[in-house]
């Protein structure tokens, strides 16, 4: 019988769980990988650091890096499946510099394992399914997911608008108007309309509105900035939301669109629309030169549509890789009704 021979770190290398010290280090492999593939960097930091730091998080339990006999970092991979554990979701790196090393499948053979931890956290009778996204032309990560036996299930889509041009003016529904939003009063309100926004995204999990307050508010403690903040009120209920940063990553010349969402009761009356178009010639005004966003390309509520009828083109295509590791009942949003 023929035995099959698992690939190992070579000698020198050594293997495990990230620390907080690590994080800058982490950084450079991501900023260099992005580079490698898209001639960009998108990776920040304070990003990484918010991610982290999330609640539920465990970096001995759920971060494993790979160092190099000269103790540079050369590899990093994270799992998350506190949010989702029904879709736990993985994101790895390895340096360009070691493309045709063993790091990669090294940190897939733990990926495997740890993902499993998640079936568990699921509800009995869920299909469990890990999942990972990676640009579109990224053929080395690419090859890495589909050795780990995963497939492509749906992609996405980094839409973008250039500022130099004249841009469209947003016209707003009779009773809609616009705020800011507003310190110490918004902030569970806001949440609410987001997650009635987001029930019809594909994929979408309900989670415990505290828990998810948790997270959120954690996200946004390091990159909120209330003058990008836009609402769109029925009176004083909140009927859209528009929430951007001032950056992309580390490019101060691009906004980016966050979370734009209408709530139910207001949609396909132009409240989106004008919500983007409003985040535009604010974004504008303040020097920048474009502004992005990232959507599903298949958005059950049309979202691509509207975001090209705002003027915006794709700008990157992101696919998402998926491998089940349980079958069942699929949790999560499928289709709008």
């Amino acid at each position: 019988m023929l035995s099959i021979q698992v690939p190992t770190l070579k000698t020198g290398f050594t293997f495990r769980p990230g620390t907080l010290e690590d994080a800058p280090a982490v950084v450079e492999i991501m900023r260099a990988c992005d580079i490698a593939v898209v001639g960009t960097a998108d990776a920040s930091l304070q990003d990484l650091l918010n991610d982290w730091r999330m609640p539920g998080m465990n970096l001995e339990n759920d971060t494993r890096v790979i160092a190099a006999p000269d103790g540079r970092l050369v590899g990093y991979v994270i799992v998350q499946d506190v949010i989702r554990p029904v879709n736990p979701e993985l994101d790895a790196y390895v340096h360009p510099d070691f493309w045709e090393d063993t790091v990669g499948v090294v940190l897939m053979q733990w990926v495997e394992d740890r993902t499993r931890q998640a079936i568990p956290k699921a509800p009995a009778d869920a299909r469990v399914a890990m999942q990972a996204f990676t640009y579109n032309q990224d053929k080395y990560y690419k090859s890495l997911l589909e050795q780990a036996g995963m497939q492509v299930a749906r992609h996405f889509f980094h839409m973008a608008i250039e500022l130099d041009q004249p841009l469209m003016r947003p016209e707003w529904p009779e009773r809609i108007s616009l705020r800011l939003f507003q310190a110490g009063e918004d902030k569970r309100p806001v949440l609410e309309a987001q997650r009635d926004s987001f029930q019809d995204h594909w994929g979408h999990v309900e989670q415990p509105f505290d828990e998810q307050y948790a997270r959120w508010t954690q996200f946004w403690d390091e990159n909120f900035n209330p003058s990008l903040w836009f609402l769109a009120m029925d009176g004083d209920k909140i009927a859209g939301i528009c929430l951007c940063r001032g950056y992309r990553g580390e490019d101060e010349m691009m906004g980016w669109v966050n979370t734009l969402g209408v709530t139910r009761p207001y949609r396909r009356l132009g409240v989106g629309r004008a919500l983007l178009l409003h985040a535009f010639h604010e974004m504008k005004s303040r020097g920048k030169t474009r502004v992005g966003l990232g959507v599903d390309a298949s958005s059950l509520t049309g979202a691509t549509r509207l975001y090209e009828k705002a003027g915006m083109h794709v700008a990157e295509v992101i696919d998402l890789y998926e491998k089940e590791l349980r079958p069942g009942v699929v949790y999560g949003t499928q289709s709008v009704e």
